[in-house]
C-alpha cells in the first residue's frame, strides 16, 4: 500500500525530493522533552553505524545524532538531515513518513524503500504522541545501512519514543502544578475574578462565575485565547456582551525558562448599571453589527467625533477602522470636507505635503496606517498638527489616525499628546455573533441581494477565527459570489478554508493540504474512504487530517 501511495503521489524513484523547511520551531513540548532523552540514548550508540533522528508531526527532521562520519555523509546525500521533510508523499516509503501515514511503529528494510537511493538504508520509526491529548508530535527514527539491519532497531526507537512521552508527562505535570499554585495565590490575594490559562488547562474561579453571566464568561474566555503562549505581561480592555468593560491583566508563569501558562486578573472598568443605561446606538451608513461590544465601539467613536476630539483608532488589519471613521464623520460632520490619506501608499514627503495642504484648507483629516511612518515623518506630522492647534483652537479641523494594534506609534512619541483618546476596534473573533448581520450587509454591498446564507452556513462561519477579520470575510463572500448569483448558500458552498475550524495559524503547505482534503471530500460526497484513495493516503491518515484541521463534513 505504501508503494501504491508513493506511486500515486508521483514520487521520484531515482532521487529523494524532500522539501526544505526554512523555519523549524526550536522550543516545543517535543524538543524540550526529547533533548535529554536523545542525548543519553545517542551516547549509547555513539560508536555504532546508526543515526538517531527526531522529526516533527510533518516528518521534518529536527535533530540528527550520529557518530559515524561515513553514515552522516551518506544521509546528507539523500537529504535526511535537519530541516528536510521526509513525508511519504515526497520521498516514498520510509521509516518516518510511512510511520506517520499508518499511525504505527514500523521497520523499513533496504529493498522495501520505494526510492532507489534509499534502498541502501534500513530505518525504524516510532511515533511520539502527547500523553494527555494523544496528538502525534513527531517520530523517533533509527537509520543505518541496509547491511546492518537488526530487529532491535525498532525496539530501540520505541523505547526512545516511550521515554520522551514519559518526560512530556513529567513536564506537563510540573507546568500544571506551577500554574495551579499561582492561580490559587491570585484567587486568595486579589479577591477578584481570576482565570488561569495553559496549553491544555483553563480554570475560572467562583468570583468570575458569580460576577459575569454565561455570555460575558464566554467573551472573556475568547479574549484570553489571545494570551495563550504569550511570554510578556500585558493589559487589555474587553467590551462584554452585557455592556460593561472589563480590564484583563495577564501575567505569564514560568518554570525555569519554560512557559507554564498565565494568570488573568479581571476588573470591571464600567459599572453595570451605568453601562446598561447608555443611549441607543446611532445608525451609521456602511456599518453592520449589533453585538454589545461592537455597539460600545461605535458609540465611543461617535462620541469622540461629536466632541471634536482628535482620535487614534487602532486594531488588527481588516477590522473596519477606515469604514468606521468615514461613517462616523458622515454622521456627525457630514457637511465638512474630509481628506483620507494612506501612509502605506504615499511616500513620507507626499503624505506630509498633502497633510499640510489639507490643514491649510481647513478640512478634516484622517491618516491611515500612521504606524508605518518613520520617526522623522512622525515628528514633522506632530509639528504640523501642533501648529494647527495653536493657530485655530476655536475652529480647528477634526483629525484621526489609524494604527496597527501591535505596531502602533510609540507611547512616548510627542504626537500622541495631541490625541486625548485611543479606541481599539475589536477583531472579528471577539464579536462573532455579528457575522449573520455582516454577511447580509456585505452581500448587499456586493450586489448579491438575491443571495442568502443558510443558518447552518452562518453557524460554520461563526466557528472560525477570522485572522483577516471583516476583510477576510468579504473575500470569502466574494469567492462564493463568483460561483453562484442567487439562492441559498449552504456549508458545502463555502470555500475549503471555511470547512475547517482549527484555531491555530496554518503554514502555506498545511493550508494547501487542508484544501485538498476538503475538496476530495466534497467531490466524493463525504465518503472518506473514496477521498483518501483519490488523495493517495490511507483512511487512517485522512481521519487524522480531518481531526487535525477540524474539518466539518
Amino acid at each position: 500500500m505504501s508503494w501504491l501511495r508513493s506511486r500515486e503521489a508521483n514520487v521520484d524513484i531515482d532521487r529523494p525530493s524532500a522539501d526544505f523547511v526554512d523555519q523549524v520551531p526550536a522550543d516545543t513540548v517535543l524538543t524540550r522533552a526529547a533533548r535529554h532523552v536523545l542525548d543519553e540514548m545517542a551516547a549509547e550508540i555513539e560508536n555504532e553505524p546508526v543515526a538517531l533522528i527526531l522529526t516533527d508531526a510533518n516528518g521534518t527532521v529536527l535533530h540528527r545524532y550520529a557518530g559515524d562520519r561515513s553514515l552522516v555523509s551518506a544521509l546528507d546525500r539523500v537529504d535526511l538531515a535537519p530541516g528536510f521533510r521526509y513525508a511519504e508523499s515526497q520521498v516514498g516509503t520510509n521509516g518516518i513518513g510511512t510511520a506517520l501515514e499508518v499511525g504505527a511503529p514500523l521497520l523499513i528494510r533496504g529493498e522495501e524503500h520505494y526510492n532507489g537511493p534509499l534502498k541502501k538504508f534500513s530505518c525504524a520509526g516510532a511515533l511520539v504522541t502527547h500523553p494527555v491529548t494523544g496528538a502525534v508530535l513527531g517520530v523517533v527514527d533509527l537509520t543505518t545501512l541496509a547491511d546492518n539491519t537488526n530487529a532491535l532497531l525498532l525496539s530501540f526507537a520505541k523505547l526512545a519514543a516511550t521515554r520522551i512521552r514519559e518526560r512530556i508527562l513529567d513536564e506537563t505535570n510540573e507546568l500544571d502544578r506551577a500554574l495551579l499554585h499561582d492561580y490559587h495565590i491570585a484567587c486568595r490575594h486579589s479577591g477578584r475574578p481570576v482565570i488561569a490559562i495553559g496549553d491544555e488547562v483553563l480554570m475560572m474561579n467562583t468570583s468570575t462565575q458569580q460576577k459575569f453571566d454565561s455570555r460575558d464568561q464566554a467573551a472573556i474566555i475568547d479574549r484570553t485565547r489571545d494570551a495563550r503562549g504569550r511570554t510578556e505581561a500585558f493589559t487589555t480592555l474587553a467590551d462584554l456582551p452585557s455592556g460593561i468593560t472589563a480590564r484583563l491583566s495577564y501575567q505569564p508563569i514560568f518554570v525555569a525558562d519554560t512557559l507554564a501558562g498565565g494568570i488573568v486578573r479581571i476588573k470591571e472598568q464600567v459599572e453595570r448599571a451605568r453601562a446598561l443605561g447608555r443611549d441607543r446606538l446611532p445608525a451609521l451608513q456602511s456599518v453592520a453589527g449589533s453585538s454589545a461590544q461592537w455597539k460600545h465601539t461605535v458609540r465611543s467613536i461617535v462620541d469622540v467625533c461629536t466632541r471634536r476630539e482628535w482620535l487614534v483608532l487602532d486594531g488588527e488589519p481588516g477590522v473596519g477602522k477606515t469604514t468606521l471613521l468615514r461613517a462616523a464623520h458622515v454622521s456627525v460632520r457630514g457637511g465638512h470636507d474630509v481628506s483620507v490619506l494612506d501612509a502605506a501608499v504615499l511616500t513620507g514627503t507626499e503624505l506630509l505635503d498633502q497633510v499640510s495642504n489639507t490643514l491649510d484648507a481647513g478640512s478634516d483629516l484622517v491618516v491611515l496606517h500612521a504606524h508605518v511612518l518613520s520617526d522623522g515623518d512622525l515628528t514633522v506630522l506632530s509639528e504640523l498638527l501642533h501648529t494647527v492647534r495653536l493657530d485655530s483652537p476655536s475652529d480647528e479641523p477634526w483629525v484621526a489616525l489609524t494604527t496597527h494594534v501591535s505596531q502602533g506609534v510609540p507611547d512616548t512619541h510627542p504626537l500622541l499628546r495631541l490625541f486625548p483618546k485611543t479606541i481599539s476596534v475589536p477583531p472579528l473573533r471577539h464579536h462573532l455573533e455579528d457575522i449573520p448581520e455582516l454577511v447580509r450587509h456585505l452581500l448587499d454591498r456586493a450586489g448579491a441581494a438575491d443571495l442568502t446564507m443558510s443558518t447552518a452556513a452562518c453557524n460554520q462561519l461563526m466557528r472560525l477565527s477570522w485572522r483577516g477579520n471583516v476583510a477576510h470575510l468579504r473575500s470569502v463572500l466574494d469567492e462564493v459570489g463568483r460561483h453562484r448569483r442567487s439562492g441559498v448558500i449552504e456549508p458545502q458552498d463555502l470555500p475549503a478554508e471555511c470547512r475547517a475550524t482549527t484555531r491555530r495559524t496554518l503554514t502555506q503547505l498545511e493550508a494547501l493540504e487542508r484544501d485538498a482534503v476538503v475538496d476530495a471530500l466534497a467531490l466524493h460526497d463525504g465518503d472518506k474512504a473514496a477521498a483518501a484513495k483519490a488523495l493517495g493516503m490511507s483512511r487512517a491518515t485522512i481521519y487524522r487530517k480531518i481531526r487535525e484541521f477540524g474539518i466539518v463534513f
